[in-house]
């Protein structure tokens, strides 16, 4: 293996050395405004065609010396040889869910640490900036705002960035690290600072991503609010999955403001340059912002939670109040009939007796038994009626 170069973020590593040239003094320029997601998408350099629904592992690898391409190899052993014979330039190989082996050629060739090399293997990982001497290894979680299904989608970037490579391993859609290559092909005197230029490319381009997030979940919250006070039933598990959303965010987004304040921390001890230093302050200061709002969307997805309990509660108990009156009237109305019914059952039974017809009945051959037995019967229905009214059941 050929000897490296110094460190990516000394001031004359990498293509920097030989000259920096006239620069954009806006690093915006240098990076794409709108993208499509065609990062999964192969490059003029990709190794093979992908699989049908996979995209290959190789997106695209190139070598550039002062900052124009100069070389699109087709394969990582062609990548190694060109680079060994061309000592003035820098490699930037991007991979999509490489294979192991590949991942294992890529640590013979460059160095890399056998942990880092896990990382990239393993996926999942936390947003995190580490140096293994002169090689920096950025893990970044990237999202995308899907509008059809409303939600987002999280990728995982890592990023190996040597005296004279750049290695981009892409777990997921985002971001479309296609678009940040060709913007930095446009703008050579960028492109030409080395390999800490496209590490900011790349920090700048994830942050950027987070934008259209942001206002997507907004909107979101806009919907939900007027659903909670619309009274719709579902709200509740659209407030909780969006809640999931943003802590995944929040794991995306915070980690990357101590990670960047560590870059600017080690400005003066690497000698980095003035302009990127300007375009670091710039991609810090985003992501701040956006830490921010994401720590206020769920602060008030949290408060739109209690609100919408809140109100289910009242309309629980505007219901539970409105069967208890419903109760209450059909409690009245049994009490009337039951009533009347005890009623009326008095003078049906005594015309039930009487009505037996048995021969020894003395009443029957009494002369008064019949204005008796309608005085009886008038007697206790009105007694009846009057202890049911003084009782308010009629």
């Amino acid at each position: 293996m050929s000897e490296r170069r110094p460190s990516p973020v000394s001031k004359n590593s990498g293509n920097g050395r030989n000259g920096r040239g006239t620069r954009r003094s806006v690093w915006r320029r240098a990076l794409p405004p709108e993208h499509d997601d065609t990062a999964g998408l192969p490059g003029p350099g990709s190794a093979s065609a992908a699989e049908p629904g996979e995209p290959p592992s190789i997106v695209e690898a190139a070598l550039y010396s002062d900052g124009v391409r100069v070389s699109t190899p087709s394969t990582l052993a062609e990548t190694y040889r060109e680079l060994r014979d061309t000592p003035s330039s820098m490699a930037w190989i991007g991979l999509a869910r490489p294979t192991s082996d590949e991942l294992l050629s890529l640590a013979a060739e460059f160095d890399l640490h056998p942990l880092a090399v896990e990382d990239a293997m393993e996926a999942h990982q936390r947003p995190k900036l580490e140096r293994y001497g002169d090689i920096l290894f950025v893990v970044l979680s990237a999202a995308r705002y899907l509008d059809t299904p409303e939600e987002v989608d999280f990728g995982e970037l890592h990023v190996f960035v040597g005296p004279d490579f750049v290695i981009t391993v892409r777990h997921g859609a985002a971001p479309d690290l296609s678009a940040v290559r060709h913007r930095m092909e446009d703008s050579p005197d960028l492109l030409k600072l080395g390999p800490e230029a496209v590490l900011y490319a790349i920090l700048d381009a994830v942050v950027d991503g987070y934008a259209p997030v942001v206002e997507g979940v907004q909107n979101d919250i806009d919907e939900i609010e007027t659903e909670v006070f619309r009274g719709d039933p579902s709200v509740s598990r659209r407030i909780y999955e969006l809640s999931r959303e943003m802590v995944e965010f929040q794991r995306a987004t915070r980690p990357l403001v101590g990670m960047l304040h560590g870059l600017m921390a080690g400005f003066t001890k690497y000698e980095t340059d003035e302009e990127l230093q300007r375009y670091l302050r710039d991609v810090a200061d985003h992501v701040t912002h956006i830490s921010e709002r994401v720590d206020g969307f769920r602060q008030a997805l949290t408060e739109i939670l209690t609100v919408n309990a809140t109100l289910v509660t009242q309309q629980q108990n505007a219901e539970m109040r409105a069967l208890a009156e419903a109760g209450f009237e059909q409690n009245e109305e049994i009490k009337k009939i039951s009533s009347w019914a005890a009623i009326l059952f008095a003078p049906t039974l005594v015309g039930t007796i009487y009505g037996m017809n048995f021969r020894e009945m003395p009443e029957l051959h009494w002369v008064l038994g019949y204005p008796f037995a309608i005085v009886l019967m008038a007697v206790v229905c009105t007694s009846l009626y009057f202890i049911f009214k003084r009782k308010d059941w009629l």
